[in-house]
């Protein structure tokens, strides 16, 4: 099975981070896709919550990963890799993402694990237009 990450921040297509062209580099991109979610200015990156309401979402890319070592270096770069300290800042979860056509499909996505009280919102849902 193709394992597949929504990515929604610094590691979206065509950022300069080192990570993202990595990814890019490491792995196919399927396309734009939308989480149902909402998204907080954390610092320099954002963070993403689950969210159950229609209206909520989160845009962002799905790749298709090839590399598991890219998994695992993704994790230590997102501070949840075994090593890093709990509770952990994100967490990698499987979700459902839908696709710009509509397709639902799994997807690893990294879940902000700290509270949002007193984050900004980025009522948008795109950390580009943050």
């Amino acid at each position: 099975m193709t394992e597949r990450l929504f990515v929604y921040g610094t590691l979206k297509r065509g950022s300069r981070h080192p990570f993202a062209e990595q990814l890019a580099a490491k792995a196919s991109h399927l396309g734009e896709a939308r989480y149902n979610g909402r998204l907080y200015r954390v610092a320099h990156y954002p963070g993403a919550v689950a969210s159950s309401l229609p209206g909520e979402w989160v845009q962002g890319d799905v790749y298709a990963l090839q590399d598991a070592g890219l998994l695992k270096a993704l994790d230590r770069y997102e501070g949840c890799g075994p090593d890093d300290p709990k509770p952990t800042q994100y967490l990698r979860l499987l979700q459902t993402v839908k696709l710009s056509d509509g397709t639902a499909v799994e997807a690893w996505v990294y879940v902000y694990n700290r509270p949002v009280e007193k984050l900004e919102r980025i009522m948008s849902g795109s950390f580009d237009e943050a």
